[in-house]
Parts: C-alpha cells; sequence; structure tokens
C-alpha cells in the first residue's frame, strides 16, 4: 500500500555540477526536494520505486545501483540508483537492466537520493514513456501499490515547458492554468483530477510529468494520503513542482 509519496521535478539543471554558475538559482527547488526526500525516509517504507519519463532506450525497470550520468549535459558525474548492490549480489550487478544506463529523470533522482544519503528501503526505478496511455499509468500505479505493504513513490516530472517567450516550447496562454491545476492537484492529493489530466494537452505543452502523475494517482487510490505542496514556480519558463503526500 502507497504510504508516502515525493513529487520533485527532474531538470539536470537541479544537479549543482550540472547547472554551473546558474546553481543558486534552484536552491530554493533543491531545498524542497531534499525535504521532499525526508519525508519519504520518514514514512519507514518496505519499497521505494523511483518513477520518471523516459524515451524508449529508458523505458521498463531499473534495479538498485543501477547507473546513469550527466556526461551528455557536459559533465563527468556518474550516479546510481540507490545505494550499490552488494558485492555478493552477483545477479544485480551483471543483469541487463543494471547495466543499461538511467533516463536523465531517474539519473537526476539518483542525485536527490545520495545527496539524502538514502538507506531506508530497497530501491527500484521504472521510465514511463510519454505516450503512455492514461488508464494504462493508472493501472501500472495501482500494481506498484500492491507491490509491498509500505511502498513509497519518488515521483519526477516537470510541469509545461511554455511558460515564457524563452521556454524551450515558446509561449503558450494555456501553460499558467494547466500548471497551476497540477500544483494544485498535487498538492491536496486530489487523485481524481490527476487521473483526468487532458493527454493531448500534456503533450502540446510539453509536461513531462504526466504520465509519472498519473501512475501515482493510480497507486494512491484508496490510500487516503495528504499533501503539501512545498514549491511551486517557472524558472527558465518551465512549470516546476515538489509536493509531498504522507
Amino acid at each position: 500500500m502507497l504510504v508516502a509519496a515525493a513529487v520533485c521535478p527532474c531538470p539536470p539543471l537541479l544537479v549543482p555540477e550540472v547547472a554551473a554558475g546558474a546553481a543558486p538559482e534552484l536552491d530554493a527547488a533543491r531545498a524542497a526536494c531534499s525535504d521532499a526526500v525526508a519525508v519519504l525516509a520518514a514514512a519507514r517504507p518496505d519499497l521505494l520505486v523511483v518513477i520518471g519519463p523516459a524515451e524508449q532506450s529508458g523505458r521498463g525497470p531499473h534495479p538498485q545501483g543501477a547507473r546513469g550520468s550527466f556526461q551528455g549535459f557536459g559533465v563527468d558525474l556518474a550516479v546510481r540508483l540507490g545505494p550499490a548492490p552488494a558485492p555478493d549480489d552477483s545477479a544485480s550487478t551483471t543483469s541487463p537492466e543494471t547495466q543499461r544506463p538511467l533516463p536523465p529523470s531517474l539519473a537526476v533522482a539518483g542525485w536527490l537520493l545520495a545527496h539524502a544519503r538514502w538507506s531506508s528501503a530497497p530501491v527500484e526505478g521504472l521510465g514511463v514513456g510519454e505516450p503512455l496511455a492514461p488508464e494504462r499509468c493508472i493501472q501500472v500505479g495501482g500494481e506498484i501499490g500492491k507491490r509491498a505493504d509500505r511502498v513509497a513513490l519518488l515521483v519526477m516530472g516537470d510541469s509545461s515547458a511554455c511558460r515564457t517567450l524563452k521556454a524551450p516550447g515558446y509561449l503558450d496562454e494555456r501553460a499558467a492554468g494547466f500548471d497551476a491545476e497540477v500544483g494544485r492537484a498535487l498538492g491536496a492529493t486530489d487523485v481524481a483530477a490527476l487521473k483526468a489530466l487532458d493527454e493531448e494537452l500534456a503533450y502540446e505543452l510539453k509536461a513531462a510529468g504526466r504520465a509519472p502523475w498519473q501512475v501515482l494517482a493510480g497507486a494512491a487510490d484508496g490510500a487516503g494520503l495528504s499533501g503539501e505542496l512545498l514549491y511551486e514556480d517557472a524558472p527558465y519558463g518551465v512549470g516546476y513542482v515538489v509536493a509531498t503526500w504522507s
């Protein structure tokens, strides 16, 4: 059953080494993410599942210890998804899933967990594709929620990328309203509103978090969690939200 969730944005710029001189601009977002991960640890889960958007090569399951890097963003920095597997766990260290690199969203999650010195529960990752239908996202979430008696989720994803003229998706007048509803729903644990997010509109606004948020909605059905919105802003014209459910 889902006992806690943390929702965080997933831009590589969240990692100070990638942001370099611009790192202070996201200090508030980083602090909120740290607070959100602390809520997960306080829930004492049996299993932590990390969910984030991924291209085709990064989809599917990623076991604890899977590696990622930020070399594609010009920084020689490697991360793992949670602690490294035990030295005698030969199956996990040689499996194809472990060898497959993490998608950027899960690499950012790996950095957050390392920064928090995560050791509270085993970790698994799931990269989900942007085209995944809402019904399937909700189904996947329901299955994840049954994986253990106490399941926690770290949900990575950005809101629209169309908030300003200089945003990656240019300015779209619909973006601010979309982001406001996402922030409200995540802060209020409004599962029904997350399930009802418009898939086509999210795609047009380049909202990479739509599918992960709907996986969260499926996992949270009947869990009776309460939420708190820790951060909401749109630096660089992209909507970033940090929220906790517990």
